[in-house]
């Protein structure tokens, strides 16, 4: 009982602690301890604590071991045991094909297929149908599932079924094979029609050549028409639907079956059915229905008496309406005469049910009629828009002051609609802006949490908050703070963001006043760092200082005192940029050197507050980034100071002539400047690095981190057009990658500086060769207009919501960390390099791995002995592999050749490829140690040479050289 105790600490508190207490080894050798017990209970729990293991050790070694310890189980144990080995078989499918001994491990499990107990039978058919993945094509395998079909015992023929099911989904050959039997029992008399209802769906899985497919679709069909009855032919039609989408081809076919018996059938249960299937093919393939498809869906949804078949079907269009076929709808390629858009059934559905009393009815309405009203043409808009705002402008005031569920669900899709259309119509930001304002007021806390949100998403697409609105926002705010609910907490940080957008970035006294009264009284300490948090987003950089230093003394760690002062530190450091002013460049150096000295504490605060589960490795390098640009602009101020203090010398014209060159006219601050552009384009570079290293990062992040980059391109750009070479200086702005969708209020601002930076630099660009005070003018100017827009600390500096890591294993492997792997020099080593990716709670939430990249590389650390020669056929070990994970593992193989004597230094660096084509160095990257050997026959040859060498020539035979007599 003690070891089953120590596992499961240790596989419990493993999350917890960055290093390992105990190895793969020792973990597996205490689940053996408790699958060797006698008692049934301890057997049972070292079972079910494999999962866990798997999910810790996931690399095919201990896999391998740890399965076929469980096939020892299934293969002796009783059938409670046998039960819990096919759970932890299930629940680790994608561990399957890490089974190294496959053979071995289905030898042991199929042994039970013979028993002479039907339960046991039973169970191992679902452990080998939970096995059809790595065993397809098992003859043994799919006769016992052929035999155990005609079981009397009904518990197997379900377990065949099922089995029957899986092997028929990963193999051609079965599929085939048991076809014909499938369909001889569900058309034979003496089947019970409960086990037809269950051998039907079987069919699905018939889709691996065109003939299959076809057979099965024949099937179905006679089914449909042969037993009419409600369950069977739900069962059917669905089975008919799975069967389409996995052969593509018959989806329009499929789509016009359902929307028939939608039409005809009067069965309520049908309609239902028919309605699921079309959703799970508007999703499948939305670009398949026609024009035809939706009409007919539209009549069946204005004729249909049931509120809840309309949800249905308006759920159909709704989905629908989000994609390509809508666009297809409105406006169609085809030669046909069409109606205008708001004359068509669609918009007449739509109209009718935004007012409907059903709310889930009358969200999908807007949302139907939100995209029509964007994908319609200009000239048809007009009508749409009014109609569409009035359904928005009821459902708002019907939803905000109920705080049921539903209500509250409805509103939330209301508001989103409305902020996509507002992307696409600004002219009526300000109307719905001010309808929101109002209906603030009388509104429910969690509906005050919707709107506000969605007010801040409206403003920050477009400035329609004016000042002016700022008293409403704060007696919200006031309001909201002497209200206790559960949303009130929530209320405070969505009020205080939407304040922070209308001020944009320059609160004023009374705001700061209001807020941090408020905050004092009732808001607790997580709201206020969210709060802060905002704050620090939205660029109000000396509010959010402000609460950061009260919230240091309230957290319970060391590490929360450390990150909240350093971005204390990093909010004092850009307040102290916020008071720029044009022309002033003395002290727009002054200011820098304090925000360096406020950044160099921050820095070592957070590294301080780093630790081995969050090292914080993107904040630190954004910082580094910050601080090593701030040091360049500096450093360029005072470069274009020095003009004054040391100009050209008189003859710089004529060295200039008489060099061909227009560099040394500009005398001594040339070779500065020159100095100066490659720094800033280094810098773009890191930049660009921090983006590749960023997969996790959201794309607003990775925007901004694009826009520092494209400041020191714009930076460089002006020294050389202005100073270094006019002629060929070129703007090389970095792309987004398609990264972003809506523009960001401190995008937006970023652009402004570098659009009027790039005006003025045109305008002064070869008017007054050569260098000028107006030149070096200019680019100050430009230094300070970049400082002057507030830096914002975008979502990723502060929370992860998705996290993806590399972990690789790397075979041979040393015995202890320090020895190198020893290989001959005549011979070739072969690396087996193995990888998983681990995912957090949200994995693919920004963007997914397609492939992963390894470079393979080595490097020689000791030179060779003197006496030994170098052979010319060397070569340097340059690899790079790109592999496909399956299951999120990954294997593949690289074969190294150390020809040169002494001790190599082989890296192996991992990086990742979305589905995008975008490469992500995200690592890791690890080293081992790999010694070359001369081979013992080379040293023996070259022994014997060197004892000859140092012995002499041995005397051969002597010739006579006398000359004859």
């Amino acid at each position: 009982m003690m070891s089953l105790s120590a596992a499961r600490s240790f596989l419990s508190e493993a999350a917890y602690y960055g290093e390992q207490e105990l190895d793969a080894n020792s973990a597996l050798m205490e689940l053996d301890k408790g699958l060797r017990s006698c008692k049934l209970g301890e057997q049972c729990e070292a079972v079910v604590l494999f999962p866990k293991l798997f999910q810790k050790y996931p690399f095919p070694i201990l896999i391998n071991s740890a399965f076929l310890k469980l096939a020892d189980i299934f293969r002796l144990g009783n059938n409670f045991l046998r039960l819990c080995v096919l759970k932890v078989t299930q629940l680790s499918e994608k561990h399957l094909e890490k089974i190294l001994n496959v053979d071995e491990f289905v030898k042991r499990v199929f042994s039970v297929i013979h028993s002479n107990d039907p339960v046991a039978r039973a169970i191992t058919l679902r452990m080998l149908g939970s096995l059809a993945s790595i065993i397809p094509e098992r003859k043994n395998a799919h006769h016992s599932i052929r035999q155990s079909l005609d079981s009397h015992d009904n518990v197997e023929v379900e377990a065949a079924i099922f089995a029957a099911a899986s092997f028929s989904s990963h193999s051609k050959d079965f599929a085939a094979g048991i076809c014909n039997k499938i369909s001889e029992m569900i058309q034979g008399l003496d089947t019970p029609v409960e086990l037809k209802l269950k051998l039907i769906p079987m069919l699905q899985h018939m889709h691996h050549d065109a003939s299959q497919a076809s057979c099965s679709r024949e099937l179905l069909q006679e089914l449909a028409s042969s037993y009419p009855s409600t369950p069977m032919l739900i069962v059917t039609l669905h089975t008919f639907t799975q069967l389409a989408t996995s052969s593509l081809v018959d989806i329009p076919e499929q789509i016009r079956l359902l929307l028939q018996y939608l039409k005809e059938d009067p069965r309520k249960a049908v309609k239902r059915l028919a309605v699921q299937d079309l959703k799970l093919l508007a999703k499948k393939a939305p670009h398949l229905w026609t024009r035809k498809n939706i009409q007919v869906l539209c009549e069946c949804a204005l004729s249909t008496p049931y509120n809840s078949l309309k949800l249905g079907m308006l759920s159909v269009l709704s989905t629908l309406s989000r994609t390509i076929a809508i666009k297809q709808y409105v406006c169609p390629n085809t030669g046909e005469a069409s109606p205008a858009p708001r004359h068509t059934d669609l918009v007449k559905l739509a109209q009718e049910c935004c007012y409907h009393s059903n709310l889930a009815v009358a969200a999908h309405g807007i949302t139907v009629l939100t995209s029509i009203t964007v994908s319609c043409p200009q000239k048809e808009v007009i009508q749409l828009e009014q109609e569409t705002v009035m359904g928005m402008e009821s459902l708002i005031l019907l939803c905000s002051q109920d705080d049921s569920k539903t209500a509250q669900a409805t509103l939330k899709t209301v508001l989103t609609s409305l902020v996509k259309m507002l992307k696409s119509c600004p002219h009526l930001s300000q109307s719905s802006v001010v309808l929101l304002l109002a209906q603030l007021h009388c509104a429910c806390d969690s509906a005050r949490v919707l709107m506000c949100q969605a007010l801040a998403a409206i403003a920050t697409q477009q400035p329609v908050l004016a000042e002016g609105m700022l008293g409403d926002l704060l007696d919200l705010f006031r309001v909201a703070s002497h209200r206790t609910s559960e949303k009130q907490q929530e209320l405070l940080v969505s009020l205080a963001t939407v304040l922070f957008v209308a001020s944009q970035a320059s609160l004023s006294a009374e705001v700061k006043t209001v807020i941090r009264q408020q905050l004092e009284n009732v808001a607790n300490g997580w709201t206020v760092y969210c709060i802060a948090r905002q704050a620090s987003r939205m660029g109000c950089h000396d509010f959010s200082r402000e609460l950061y230093q009260s919230l240091r003394t309230r957290v319970a760690s060391e590490h929360f005192y450390f990150w909240l002062n350093s971005l204390m530190e990093f909010s004092q450091a850009e307040q102290c940029l916020s008071g720029l002013s044009d022309g002033d460049y003395s002290a727009a150096m002054s200011a820098i050197s304090e925000a360096l000295k406020s950044y160099q504490k921050g820095i070592a605060s957070l590294t301080a507050a780093s630790t081995p589960l969050s090292p914080l490795t993107f904040q630190c390098e954004f910082v580094k980034l910050r601080i090593d640009t701030l040091q360049a602009l500096s450093q360029l101020i005072c470069t274009c100071n020095s003009l004054k203090t040391s100009p050209p010398p008189a003859i710089a014209t004529t060295i200039a002539l008489s060099s061909g060159s227009e560099r040394p006219s500009c005398g001594r601050i040339s070779t500065q400047m020159k100095l100066a552009m490659d720094e800033f384009r280094s810098l773009a570079a890191r930049y660009a690095d921090l983006y590749q290293s960023s997969f996790d990062a959201d794309y607003a992040t990775l925007r901004n981190v694009e826009l520092q980059q494209q400041s020191c391109l714009l930076v460089s750009y002006v020294i050389e057009a202005l100073i270094i070479d006019p002629q060929t200086a070129s703007f090389q702005e970095f792309g987004t990658h398609g990264s972003v969708l809506a523009e960001s209020e401190y995008e937006l601002r970023m652009m402004a500086v570098f659009n009027h930076v790039l005006e003025e630099v045109e305008t002064l660009s070869r008017k007054h060769p050569p260098v000028s005070y107006l030149h070096t003018g200019c680019l100050c100017d430009a230094v300070i207009a970049i400082l002057k827009v507030p830096l914002s600390f975008q979502r990723y500096f502060f929370q992860k919501l998705q996290s993806t890591s590399i972990k690789l294993a790397l075979s041979p492997s040393p015995r202890t960390p320090n020895e190198p792997i020893p290989v001959q020099n005549n011979q070739q080593l072969t690396l087996k390099v193995e990888g998983v990716v681990q995912h957090g709670s949200c994995p693919g939430l920004f963007r997914k791995i397609q492939a992963v990249c390894l470079k393979v590389s080595s490097t020689l650390q000791t030179k060779p002995a003197s006496d030994f020669k170098i052979p010319l056929d060397s070569k340097t070990n340059e690899i790079e592999q790109k592999v496909e994970p399956h299951n999120d593992y990954f294997s593949t193989q690289f074969l190294l050749n150390f020809s040169i004597l002494g001790t190599h230094m082989v890296s192996v660096e991992a990086s990742v490829v979305d589905t995008s084509g975008i490469e992500w160095k995200t690592g890791p990257k690890i080293t081992v140690s790999v010694k070359s050997l001369e081979d013992p026959y080379s040293q023996q040859l070259r022994h014997q040479l060197q004892q000859q060498q140092q012995t002499g020539p041995q005397p051969g035979p002597q010739r006579n050289i006398l000359p004859r007599q």
